[in-house]
């Protein structure tokens, strides 16, 4: 560490010691801060969201959690920002951070939870009874988690009967910035959420997210190609996409099968995880694909 970050950090660890000094822990909670999407949606599903004082960037569902203070994105949180809203909880996706935020933030003594983070049925159960063990909402929460399972379960089943034995692939392109794919491996939420609604990742040699070389993608000649609607530097015209030299002789853009979606809905893993696997099964075998295209 070099002797600017030890200053960093010392200044830091001294604002969340005066933050310290006057905030008295709550019994229950009362002022908590969300980090992550799908942390957020529980707490409303649970309806505690009258308990929440700000949430992060990525917490944009629903509508009216768009009206809490930003404290900033889920991975590069700074403390003052956390702590200028004075919380007694924070409520934090796994990966949150950076580590050095994180560091100021338990230094603080304001209590914080780690809600873990898996791409799964399962998982989604797990962060459900986390939230609601936070929030001393055991009961409902069990009762949330149950049906949450139950509704991907559902959704899941018609999804395999949907793509009939004959899965199409799919190519999870994350960003094209400079003309690069960089698209979802192994181990992601795109993977995950691709499998659920009955599709299988064209993206077969490696896990996370990785820029792909246009031999890759010829090779893995996706059927569609799946992306978040996303605007600003991270977004994308339809024209532009199928004009990058690695996309063109794909079977998907041959087709013109672009499917794009809320990239919270898409692969948040919260509560709405069975609308999203519906919603893509339905663009992958259902004329949807065709139907989205260029939105």
């Amino acid at each position: 560490m070099t002797v600017l970050s030890r200053l960093y950090l010392g200044l830091n660890l001294l604002v969340a010691a005066v933050f310290a000094g006057h905030m008295a822990l709550a019994d229950p909670a009362s002022r908590i801060v969300s980090v992550g999407g799908s942390v957020t949606e529980i707490v409303y599903a649970l309806d505690q969201q009258h308990r929440l004082i700000a949430r992060d960037t990525t917490s944009t569902f629903p509508a009216e959690a768009r009206q809490l203070p930003d404290i900033g994105y889920q991975r590069a949180l700074a403390p003052e920002g956390v702590l200028s809203v004075a919380p007694d909880m924070i409520l934090a996706i796994e990966g949150a951070g950076p580590p050095e935020t994180l560091d100021v933030l338990k230094a603080a003594e304001v209590a914080y939870i780690s809600v873990p983070e898996d791409f799964s049925a399962e998982g989604i159960a797990r962060k459900i009874r986390t939230v609601g063990a936070a929030l001393d909402q055991q009961d409902a929460a069990e009762v949330l988690a149950g049906q949450v399972s139950a509704e991907i379960a559902t959704a899941q089943a018609a999804a395999a009967k949907a793509a009939g034995g004959a899965p199409r692939t799919v190519l999870f392109v994350l960003s094209t910035q400079g003309g690069r794919i960089m698209a979802g491996g192994a181990d992601t939420a795109a993977d995950s959420i691709i499998r659920l609604a009955g599709g299988v990742n064209a993206v077969t040699g490696f896990a996370g997210y990785k820029p792909m070389t246009d031999e890759a993608i010829a090779q893995a000649a996706p059927d569609v190609i799946l992306m978040m609607d996303r605007g600003g530097d991270h977004g994308i015209r339809t024209e532009d996409l199928l004009a990058i030299p690695a996309i063109q002789p794909t079977p998907a853009a041959q087709n013109g099968a672009i499917v794009r979606m809320n990239g919270l809905h898409l692969i948040g893993f919260g509560p709405r995880t069975a609308s999203a696997v519906t919603k893509l099964n339905l663009a992958l075998y259902g004329g949807g694909a065709q139907d989205v295209l260029g939105h």
